[in-house]
């Protein structure tokens, strides 16, 4: 484990940070621990990282000298979580301000083997020690507003303004006590366009295969995260370059096949799933946000079609193919990651609704199609491939306004709709059951003609 017994003097600058920028339900929090409590306390983290690079912080995060229950008895709001990590929640109307308290590395005992792992989390210590224990020097410094102070334990400032993202303490080290720093790296080196420092790298090459160890739940929250970034293309090759994406994405880098092949075919494919991620990227910079099912789609959307050998552009083949093939990657994935079946079940049917925006099918509804659970996922997906491949753009925009409509159809006309399904689905069974001289004496109706 990291070794945080060394007493380490803090580089303490004057903050330049306007107070307009900081959260105050963050900064009420803080007055509330300092002046009723008596305890140190400060903003921490992602947050002052983003402050001193003039970007929006997504949370204000704050870590205290006071105990889970310490917190919790100065704020009525305040609910203790969390087993792994205990901290603590206080609500605001709109907001959560996540407290906690300051942290040591695990200490190691006699009976352990030399396994450098992370379970556990909870033992607090001070502020110092709390900085030592965070994963990267530029998520590593403390900020006290009311003091107007930067606190600087690990070199975070001066690897914020050379723009070098660097572990604190002996890479490998740290990357064997927790792999999904890995992932965080990637992470924070192409949404912040940083370098990561070589040494770092190494360590993230070397342990990658120890993701394998890692919390499933929290590698798909990290793989969701780099989707919604909008430098998900950056990330995913990162991810190949360093090994990370064979260990926890196995069939999506095999579908890529390997890295330097001479392949027409392969380059082929890899083209079509950067193109894929550019798309997504440029989708997130445009404000949208992909659903969860949306995101299983985009990274398993050009391996089911390729099994099920349907045409990307035309969306020719058979339909029951496509659904074989994509339960068959996505519902594994969906296990061994511990996804939801609802967001699986989607990502698998809004694939192989795709052909549905191109393709009209006799006896199927618009409206009803247009009014359906996974319509609008299903739409995002559709848009997405547009841009990828430059084509069906008028289609994604007529099938945006069809959705409209239907939205705004009365329940008369939905129910019309229903039951005209209901008796073009006997019809359909009918003519299944009847032998072939019923068949050729019965007239063709006219909504199957």
């Amino acid at each position: 484990m990291t070794d945080n017994s060394a007493r380490v003097e803090p580089r303490i600058l004057t903050a330049d940070i306007p107070r307009a920028s900081l959260n105050q339900n963050a900064l009420r929090v803080i007055s509330v621990l300092q002046r009723k409590g008596g305890f140190e306390a400060y903003l921490v983290g992602g947050c002052v990282r983003d402050l001193l690079l003039g970007r929006r912080p997504k949370d204000f995060d704050v870590a205290t000298s006071a105990h889970p229950r310490q917190i919790k008895k100065l704020f009525h709001n305040g609910r203790i979580i969390g087993k792994r990590f205990r901290l603590v929640h206080v609500a605001f109307e709109g907001q959560i301000v996540e407290t906690a308290t300051f942290r040591r590395a695990p200490q190691r005992g006699e009976g352990d083997d030399g396994d450098l792992l992370i379970v556990d989390d909870n033992e607090f210590g001070s502020a110092g020690e709390d900085a030592l224990r965070r994963d990267f020097t530029i998520n590593a410094l403390f900020l006290d507003p009311n003091r107007d102070e930067l606190i600087d334990y690990v070199g975070g400032l001066d690897d914020l303004e050379a723009g070098v993202l660097r572990t604190i303490g002996e890479p490998r080290v740290r990357m064997a006590e927790d792999p999904v720093r890995i992932l965080r790296a990637i992470k924070f080196a192409t949404r912040l366009g940083f370098r990561i420092d070589d040494d770092t790298w190494d360590a993230m090459c070397s342990n990658a295969r120890e993701l394998e160890r890692s919390a499933k739940p929290r590698v798909i929250e990290e793989i969701l995260r780099l989707l919604r970034s909008g430098t998900a293309l950056g990330a995913f090759r990162m991810m190949r370059a360093c090994g990370a994406l064979r260990v926890i994405l196995p069939h999506i880098d095999e579908y890529l096949g390997p890295r330097e092949s001479s392949d027409s075919a392969i380059h082929e494919r890899v083209d079509s799933f950067w193109r894929l991620l550019e798309a997504l990227d440029a989708d997130v910079h445009a404000g949208n946000v992909p659903a969860t099912s949306v995101c299983v789609a985009v990274l398993h959307l050009r391996l089911v079609e390729h099994g099920a050998r349907v045409d990307a552009r035309s969306h020719e083949g058979n339909p029951k193919d496509l659904e074989l093939e994509a339960e068959r990657w996505i519902e594994p994935f969906a296990v061994v990651m511990r996804l939801s079946r609802r967001d699986s079940g989607k990502a698998v049917r809004i694939i192989v609704s795709q052909r549905r925006f191109t393709q009209t099918k006799k006896g199927k509804s618009p409206l009803l199609f247009a009014r359906s659970e996974e319509f609008q996922d299903a739409l995002d997906l559709f848009r997405l491939r547009s841009m990828a491949w430059g084509q069906g753009w008028d289609v994604y925009e007529a099938w945006r306004d069809r959705h409209a409509e239907a939205l705004s159809a009365s329940p008369e006309e939905v129910e019309r709709e229903r039951k005209r399904g209901r008796r073009r689905g006997r019809r359909r069974r009918g003519k299944r059951t009847e032998g072939p001289s019923d068949a050729a004496s019965t007239p063709a109706s006219g909504d199957d003609a």
